[in-house]
């Protein structure tokens, strides 16, 4: 087991869309109902709260649309922390909310996605602490793109940001291209999976069969709807 430690005040960033029926999760819309779809969306987010809120670190929902506030707060609560996404596309709504969170004083900040329910919380507490000693942390997804990222304050480099196409299998690998070109020590975490596809759901309910995740509400939903899994 890894513990957060750290002199610096450390934050974890998660980025979530508003769940409205058809507009989360679009490839996953393509094969199954958009309704069940943006209720297994709920789910993912909520055992990701849940999870995050035990690690004791300071957490902040950076929500997508930027007008959905009201929604976000009467959904999952007004005591939570809430940053808009503001910018053109992913990326820069990506810089906003680190900019955003490094500005209120936070010495490290990781940001994840909110399509990964069944993330180990071990690999946040390692996040932080390959941070202690390096410039930047990331997490490759199984897709191409990546799941975490995360920058010291001091070290953070915002034109990682710049030129990706984002939703492409090669997001990864030019994320590594830049950081590379720019010297910064960056720390690679242990690859993990993204729910985007079917196949990629069936993925999660076969992994998770003897794990505690089981008990989760992600699975507890699914288990309404076996026909999928068949």
């Amino acid at each position: 087991m890894v513990s957060i430690s750290s002199t610096e005040k450390n934050c974890i960033l998660l980025f979530v869309k508003y769940p409205e029926k058809g507009r989360v999760k679009k490839r996953l819309t393509k094969e199954l109902n958009a309704g069940f779809v943006s209720e297994l969306y709920k789910k993912f987010v909520i055992d990701l709260a849940s999870k995050i809120e035990k690690l004791k670190v300071d957490f902040k929902i950076c929500f997508y649309p930027t007008d959905s506030k009201k929604q976000f707060m009467k959904w999952l609560g007004e005591k939570q922390d809430y940053i808009p996404q503001k910018g053109d596309d992913l990326g820069d709504r990506m810089k906003y909310c680190f900019n955003t969170s490094f500005n209120e004083g936070f010495g490290n900040c990781i940001l994840i996605g909110s399509d990964i329910p069944d993330i180990p919380m071990d690999f946040i507490k390692e996040a932080f602490k390959f941070l202690q000693k390096n410039d930047a942390v990331i997490g490759p997804a199984s897709d191409g793109g990546y799941y975490l990222i995360g920058f010291k304050k001091n070290s953070f480099l915002p034109e990682i940001f710049k030129g990706i196409t984002w939703g492409s299998e090669s997001v990864y690998q030019n994320t590594m291209n830049i950081f590379k070109k720019t010297g910064i020590k960056v720390e690679v975490l242990q690859q993990w999976y993204d729910i985007d596809t079917l196949s990629d759901l069936k993925s999660l309910h076969q992994r998770n069969q003897n794990t505690e995740f089981r008990y989760s509400n992600t699975m507890s939903f699914l288990l309404k709807y076996k026909d999928i899994f068949k």
